[in-house]
């Protein structure tokens, strides 16, 4: 085999990557396969799934069209879809690029939720404008609407996310979530939830700094609201400063969350992070590595929560952030504590979809997984999920024992425990079935987190 070297244009501080190439060459190539669910071992069973028997499931089909949920995969089978403008931190890579994750996201829908998911990037490069690649991407997805139970879209530049996400939800009869918005604000707001009742405080009362205004970062201030926090303490930030009403530059989302101007005399000159800062309760921070310094958070308020998601390197390493006085830091890491992580969402998010046959994914179904993830941190933990648990996070085994549960240190369950997956479908379903988007009804919703629970189980034995 030949050697895999190290290649100048990927981020040396990536500690895995000596071993990520290898692990992505390895033969077969990438991250899926697809298997058959059906023998096919004879000419009987090569009858039944081909021709001539496929022909009387086709024949059922369309004399009854609701049948394809019942006699294909349509039910169980989610499409991860991207045009590569907005990948990871790397920014617009372009479809190619973007493949290992949208492949990444895939496996993790399968291994979390036993979802059948697809990856697919799409080239707009063909587009002359903004609007012509903003109708071609909609076309592209409507016209998969037969295939897919729900689409997950990914990885989509600011501003044009919003519209897109927001239009395809609407022309679709089936669930359409764009995870880089509503995913990240709710594992967010989970465990700010947690985080707040940690340190005492209320969403009402919270001063709260936002730094980054594109996909994520709106998404997380107007899910904070739901949740009882007020919109005018809430100071969202982008590149240029805090986002205030005398700036000429905000798109429509922006504008949402800008804060009264100053006078005339002063308009000229936009705040900066580190003014806002000062008196803050949460930052949450949804930009660049380094943007959050040491004596900006000398600058918050006593029992400072820190949410710094950027990845791989977030706005402020925790050490930094725990020496500067701050009490909770939360990031996007595996090797720190308190990993904000989107797997803990859409799984779980995407099972309760399918099994209710939900067409969307509405304010009160993300409000419930929000709540889904956050109840699981102070709920006793043993048997197989403890002993996966101490498996996965052998430096961390103390979580795991009599004194489980709700601390600094914890405020999000583990991206391994695998009752996060059932408790969010379970809570996630029973918010659609309640609020009248939910095709097929759940009558007892017990049973059904038992039964995710050991659907889920299977593939970790």
């Amino acid at each position: 085999m030949t050697e895999i070297k190290k290649s100048k244009s990927v981020n040396a501080v990536d500690d895995f990557f000596i071993d990520t190439l290898p692990y992505h060459a390895q033969s077969p190539a990438g991250k899926l396969s697809i298997q058959p669910s059906k023998p096919l071992n004879n000419k009987r069973d090569l009858s039944l799934a081909y021709t001539p028997g496929v022909g009387a499931v086709c024949k059922e089909i369309a004399a009854h069209p609701e049948d394809i949920w019942k006699y294909t995969n349509r039910g169980n089978t989610v499409a991860v879809i991207s045009d590569g403008t907005a990948v990871l931190g790397l920014g617009n890579i372009g479809p190619a690029a973007g493949m290992p994750v949208m492949e990444g996201k895939s496996v993790l829908f399968k291994k979390f939720a036993d979802i059948d998911a697809y990856p697919i990037c799409m080239d707009f490069s063909f587009a002359k404008d903004s609007r012509e690649r903003m109708e071609a991407f909609i076309t592209a997805v409507r016209v998969l609407e037969p295939t897919l139970g729900g689409i997950n879209l990914e990885d989509i530049k600011a501003p044009e996310c919003f519209e897109l996400s927001k239009r395809l939800d609407e022309m679709m009869d089936i669930a359409v979530f764009h995870d880089d918005q509503y995913g990240t604000a709710i594992v967010m707001s989970a465990g700010l939830v947690n985080a707040l009742k940690v340190v005492g405080k209320k969403f009402a009362e919270v001063k709260i700094v936002m730094n980054g205004a594109g996909a994520a970062g709106i998404a997380c201030a107007n899910l904070l609201v739901t949740f009882g926090a007020r919109k005018e303490n809430i100071f969202v930030c982008d590149s240029k400063g805090l986002i205030v009403q005398s700036r000429s530059d905000l798109n429509e989302q922006k504008k949402e969350f800008a804060q009264q101007s100053r006078s005339e005399a002063e308009a000229g000159a936009i705040p900066q992070l580190s003014e806002v800062i000062e008196g803050a309760d949460v930052f949450i921070g949804v930009s660049v590595a380094g943007a959050l310094k040491p004596e900006m958070v000398k600058k918050m308020n006593k029992d400072a929560i820190i949410f710094a998601m950027a990845n791989p390197v977030p706005e402020i390493m925790p050490d930094e952030a725990l020496s500067a006085g701050a009490r909770i830091v939360a990031t996007g890491r595996s090797d720190f504590a308190n990993q904000v992580n989107n797997v803990l969402g859409y799984p779980g998010i995407f099972r309760g979809v399918l099994d209710t046959r939900a067409s969307t994914v509405n304010l009160e179904m993300k409000m419930a997984a929000v709540r889904a993830i956050a109840s699981l941190v102070d709920e006793p933990v043993d048997g197989f999920v403890k002993g996966l648990l101490e498996n996965a996070y052998p430096e961390e085994k103390e979580l795991f024992g009599a004194k489980y549960g709700l601390s600094e240190k914890y405020v999000l369950p583990k991206i391994f425990d695998l009752r996060v997956v059932p408790r969010v479908a379970r809570m996630v379903a029973e918010a659609a079935c309640k609020t009248g988007v939910a095709r097929v009804m759940i009558e007892d919703f017990d049973e059904y987190e038992k039964s995710v629970f050991e659907r889920v189980k299977k593939n970790w034995k």
